[in-house]
C-alpha cells in the first residue's frame, strides 16, 4: 500500500465509507466494511478517524461539500437575479437527481445520529453546516448583487435550508422528478422577493 498524506487519506476513506453507507445503509456499515470499499486494512481507518463520531462528521462534511460546489458554480452572476437563482436551484436538484442515493444517506445520517446517544450534535452539525452554507450563498449574492434583503440574511438561509430539505425528502419520498419546475420556479420568485428591489 502507497504512503500517502493523512489528510489526502482521510478523503480517500470518507469518500470510501459515502459509497458504502450509500449502498449499505449507516447502521450497517462497519469501519471493516469501508477498509474494503477503500482498498486498505482496517488498521487504517482507525489511525485516521479516532472514532465513529468523527468518521460520521466527515461523511456529512463531504456529501454537503459535493453539491455546494455544484450549486456555488452555477450561482456565478447571471443577466437578473432570478436567472442566477433559479440556476443555483436547478443545479442543486439536478444532483438530487444523479445522486438520490447519497441525499438519501443525508437523511439516514440525521436520524442515525439522533437515535444514538452522545451522537445527537451531529444532526445538528450536519444542519448547521445546511444553514451556514446558505447564509454565505446569499451573503456572495448580496455582495455580487449589490442588493438589500427584506429579511436578515441568517433568517434567509434557514429558510433555503428548510425548504430544500422538504424538497429533497419529497423527490426521494415521490420520485416526481417532473414536478420540480413548477416548485423551483416558486422558490425562486419568493427568494427574488426577500432579496428587495
Amino acid at each position: 500500500m502507497a504512503r500517502m498524506p493523512s489528510a489526502e487519506r482521510r478523503t480517500q476513506l470518507t469518500e470510501a465509507a459515502i459509497r458504502a453507507m450509500t449502498r449499505d445503509g449507516v447502521a450497517r456499515t462497519t469501519t471493516r466494511s469501508i477498509a474494503a470499499e477503500a482498498g486498505v486494512s482496517l488498521s487504517v481507518v482507525h489511525y485516521c478517524f479516532d472514532s465513529k463520531q468523527a468518521l460520521l462528521e466527515a461523511v456529512i462534511e463531504a456529501i454537503t461539500a459535493h453539491y455546494v460546489t455544484v450549486v456555488r458554480e452555477a450561482i456565478r452572476p447571471k443577466a437578473t437575479l432570478r436567472e442566477t437563482v433559479r440556476a443555483g436551484f436547478q443545479a442543486y436538484w439536478d444532483h438530487v437527481c444523479a445522486q438520490p442515493g447519497e441525499h438519501m444517506l443525508t437523511y439516514e445520517l440525521t436520524q442515525y445520529a439522533l437515535r444514538r446517544p452522545g451522537f445527537e450534535h451531529l444532526a445538528r452539525r450536519q444542519y448547521a453546516i445546511y444553514r451556514d452554507t446558505y447564509e454565505e450563498l446569499v451573503r456572495e449574492l448580496v455582495r455580487d448583487t449589490g442588493l438589500r434583503p427584506r429579511v436578515p440574511v441568517a433568517v434567509l438561509a434557514g429558510y433555503l435550508a428548510a425548504m430544500t430539505d422538504g424538497l429533497t425528502l419529497g423527490l426521494l419520498a415521490l420520485g416526481d422528478e417532473g414536478a420540480a419546475a413548477e416548485l423551483l420556479d416558486l422558490v425562486t420568485a419568493q427568494v427574488e422577493g426577500m432579496m428587495g428591489p
